[in-house]
């Protein structure tokens, strides 16, 4: 169990949907070390009936008869309950562990539908991409789908009193928040504990990757180099067997459904986006970076050109951790030496978005694009437009 009290909203969210009157399966997904587990555990404790909870996070991947085999121990807990106006709640925590998941709960819950058993049903999952790739093939109109996050500022200040610089530094892992006094240890933590256990267990583990050693040497340069324009030629020089582009960007894309990395592609105005373009490296939690680089908080903070990457990168994460429930896309902008740090487009508008922080920039950027894209709408974060503390503390559909 978790050492902070504190409810993350999703809990609320869920017990609501548990209680809406079509039946529906609630699959909540988001990166490891956030609280899905603790959420699901909280939602437990305030079920008013039989909670039944299984875990697939084992040594050895589970088969299809380890659901069937959790499902049946909520049915026959169904079957032997007391009280028949309270449904059993069955929790399948890292389900995406079973290969073909979905087809098996597809089968289980249109039983359970269909015989109107007592029985309602959480699934959690690590990976967008096999959570995803599951809903689409086999679940549609069955569920409601929740995303947990990485902890945002407002939240990790309401659960550890942490300030902006704090959490710009430290970012949004709950579990190393008693660590930081000893940022030795709460660095190595960082790397064993989460970024190792999710590279080998989210991505290596449930891909068939051709060279892991690159995956990782990936990371490792993209950790280095937060809310910078890479170019995968320039990738190539600095990763040893790395192959072409084509695995490069595939390697990215694997990243980012694992809630790491994310390679942002430049923005075409009134065009089809551009595949393949230059990426712009956006960390999804910044206490990934400075696990990895091993500057000290203060080090970092008297690093004005460094503190403002930690500031963009920060910006760009809470855009990605927070737009992808939403039809909304998020791009970056760079023509002839001019710049727009985030584009953010949605169905009826596009928004400019310039990151004024302590790293110098060509300042008629925010023109350039508005001559290039006359009907987007900029927004100025930091000194002079949205302060940073508020930007922070707002969900980004309230800005857009």
């Amino acid at each position: 169990m978790i050492a902070y009290n504190y409810e993350r909203p999703i809990v609320g969210d869920i017990l609501k949907g548990l209680g809406m009157k079509k039946k529906l399966l609630h699959i909540m997904t988001g990166p490891r070390q956030v609280g899905k587990t603790t959420a699901a555990l909280q939602i437990g404790e305030k079920w008013q009936g039989q909670v039944i909870v299984g875990s697939a996070d084992l040594p050895l991947p589970p088969d299809h008869e380890w659901i069937r085999s959790q499902w049946e121990r909520a049915r026959y807990a169904s079957e032997g309950s007391r009280n028949e106006n309270v449904d059993v709640l069955l929790i399948l925590d890292e389900v995406q562990k079973v290969a073909g998941w979905s087809e098996v709960v597809k089968e289980l819950w249109d039983r359970t539908c269909r015989e109107n058993i007592g029985i309602q049903v959480i699934v959690l999952g690590s990976s967008s991409l096999l959570i995803q790739k599951g809903l689409s093939e086999s679940l549609a109109g069955r569920f409601f789908l929740y995303r947990c996050t990485h902890w945002g500022l407002d939240e990790m200040d309401k659960a550890f009193s942490w300030d902006l610089d704090r959490w710009l530094f430290f970012g949004g892992y709950p579990g190393a928040a008693p660590l930081i006094e000893d940022e030795s240890a709460w660095s190595r933590y960082v790397v064993d504990s989460l970024i190792e256990t999710v590279i080998a267990k989210d991505v290596l583990q449930l891909q068939t990757i051709a060279k892991p050693a690159l995956l990782r040497h990936l990371f490792m340069l993209s950790a280095v180099h937060p809310a910078q324009i890479l170019s995968y030629n320039k990738m190539i020089g600095q990763l040893q067997d790395a192959g072409n582009t084509t695995t490069l960007s595939h390697y990215l894309k694997l990243l980012e459904a694992a809630y790491l990395i994310s390679g942002l592609e430049l923005f075409k105005c009134g065009r089809r986006q551009k595949r393949g373009s230059s990426p712009k490296l956006i960390i999804w939690n910044n206490g990934l970076i400075n696990a990895i680089t091993g500057d000290t908080f203060k080090e970092s903070r008297n690093d004005y050109s460094w503190w403002g990457r930690l500031v963009e990168n920060a910006v760009g994460a809470h855009l990605l951790n927070h737009l992808g429930e939403f039809p909304y896309s998020v791009y970056y902008w760079r023509h002839r030496g001019f710049e727009m740090d985030f584009v953010v487009q949605t169905p009826r508008r596009i928004w400019g978005l310039e990151v004024k922080s302590g790293k110098s920039k060509n300042p008629k950027g925010m023109a350039e694009f508005k001559k290039y894209c006359p009907e987007a709408s900029i927004r100025l974060i930091g000194p002079q437009g949205i302060p940073f503390e508020e930007f922070f503390r707002t969900h980004p559909k309230d800005l857009f």
